[in-house]
């Protein structure tokens, strides 16, 4: 057994060396790559808008408290400025280099946003079950939610029978993730940040919003997503509330089953 270790360790401290030694990307190829990112969303056909992008700890709207920092549209019109046009987005990319996008939700898709823990679980789940997943994204794990994964997912649009659902402002705002870090549904007037969004930190290691599964993957109905994301953000409660988080964990699944 110690040998066993001792071979981890030393390919451990091999690989770590070699990433040291790795040559360091120039801007042109890391502002290549986004370009490509967002190109990418956009021929999957989701709709992209500029958004805010993080200045050191602080956010480029200059706001003083700006409440979510480097996540948040840069225009009002964020919804109907929204676009797949490759041309707009190239200039959009080329004249602000530093900025993040946004996808304006329940157009094409929704987005199903949860804990970073909850959705690792439950995407082991799915994929182990063989249910379609399509593409999703994960913000770094920051602050008292340790994180959040995003599931992309076909939008449910305006059901005929109103009474089966309900507008996005009773849940999923960006703004109250942590007010609400359960499971949060981005549909009509919402939207998520997308990759290789940057937020705030250390100016040589800002944390990056990552595809897990990338946006080639066909959308899924977010209906075959939503019991095993319930159930696995049920468990990470109660998990929190075994560790001692008390009563905020009762507040996870912090969406309505009913009107």
């Amino acid at each position: 057994m110690g040998d066993g270790i001792g071979r981890y360790r030393g390919t451990e401290s091999r690989l770590a060396q070699w990433l040291r030694r790795r040559p360091k990307r120039s801007a042109a190829e890391d502002e290549n790559d986004r370009e490509k990112l967002l190109l990418a969303v956009a021929a999957a056909g989701l709709p992209l808008a500029p958004a805010a992008y993080p200045v050191g700890y602080s956010c480029s709207c200059e706001r003083i408290g700006c409440p979510t920092p480097a996540r948040h549209p840069v225009s009002f019109a964020w919804q109907t400025q929204s676009t797949t046009d490759r041309g707009q987005i190239e200039r959009w990319a080329r004249n602000e280099p530093g900025a993040n996008f946004i996808t304006a939700t329940g157009m094409v898709h929704d987005v199903l946003d949860v804990p970073l823990a909850a959705g690792r679980a439950a995407l082991e789940r799915l994929l182990a079950e063989g249910v379609e997943v399509g593409p999703v994204a994960q913000y770094p794990a920051e602050g008292p939610d340790g994180g959040r994964m995003l599931f992309f997912t076909a939008t449910r649009g305006t059901p005929e029978d109103e009474d089966e659902w309900w507008p996005c402002e009773l849940d999923c705002h960006p703004e109250t993730m942590d007010e609400h870090p359960g499971l949060r549904w981005h549909c009509r007037g919402s939207y998520v940040l997308v990759p290789p969004a940057r937020l705030p930190g250390d100016e040589d290691a800002h944390p990056v919003v990552a595809w897990v599964r990338g946006p080639e993957h066909p959308l899924p109905d977010p209906l075959n997503l939503l019991e095993t994301l319930q159930d696995a953000c049920a468990r990470h409660a109660a998990a929190r509330g075994a560790d001692g988080d008390g009563g905020h964990a009762a507040q996870e699944i912090a969406w309505p089953l009913t009107r």
